[in-house]
């Protein structure tokens, strides 16, 4: 068997084809780590044929292991596909961080949730875009952090000064499973991924991307 392609395309990336990847998010050095793989001709098939009929997504709870409940979706084998693998992220996930619960938001969208560049208030998060064009991050060697948020006085990323020169937005492939470290992970609170939803036209609307987020109970 061979060995699983692992590469860093930045200091902060951790690139791999196999899911054993994403275990590099660990590294106090990676602030994300993505499992590039395939898509699933199955459930992009599914999506094509019913994305209008989604809804806004969906929010569920999940331990991992159980599946999520996707009755009230059109049936067919792409819908149980993908129930499958969200089954198998939240599982990734929870053994991961060996969380008892997983929070799941699968959002269903026309336009970009967080358009402008930021770092999330989270420990570690998991993101895998299903349809549309996938999340966007940059290096912190392309960028000034003292301009993240209110210090760019609402000014577009493009024309803020955040962005320095020579620096390259990075995109998240489609199916690609990947961790992203946030600020509240331990030792990291003046860090995490710089990243930002990407812009959603018309001719990819919408755009269907699943979150998670491990929970501990007391």
């Amino acid at each position: 068997m061979n060995a699983p392609l692992l590469h860093n395309i930045s200091g902060q990336a951790a690139i791999s084809d196999d899911a054993l990847g994403l275990t590099r998010i660990f590294e106090p050095a990676i602030q994300i780590a993505e499992w590039r793989r395939p898509p699933d001709p199955a459930i992009v098939h599914w999506l094509e044929r019913h994305a209008g009929d989604l809804g806004s997504g969906l929010r569920q709870i999940l331990r991992p292991g159980d599946r999520p409940q996707l009755a009230h979706w059109p049936a067919g084998p792409g819908r149980e596909a993908l129930a499958d693998d969200l089954a198998l992220l939240a599982e990734i996930l929870g053994e991961l961080l060996a969380a008892d619960h997983v929070g799941l938001r699968l959002e269903v969208v026309d336009q970009a949730m967080c358009p402008r560049l930021h770092v999330d208030r989270v420990g570690i998060r998991l993101l895998c875009t299903y349809r549309g064009p996938g999340t966007e991050w940059v290096d912190d060697s392309g960028i000034d952090r003292r301009l993240l948020g209110a210090a760019a006085a609402g000014k577009p990323d493009e024309c803020s000064g955040l962005l320095l020169s020579g620096h390259r937005i990075e995109r998240l492939a489609p199916f690609s499973v990947a961790l992203l470290k946030g600020q509240h992970w331990q030792g990291n609170g003046d860090r995490g991924i710089v990243h930002r939803s990407p812009p959603v036209t018309p001719a990819c609307a919408p755009r269907i991307l699943v979150a998670l987020d491990a929970a501990w109970t007391d």
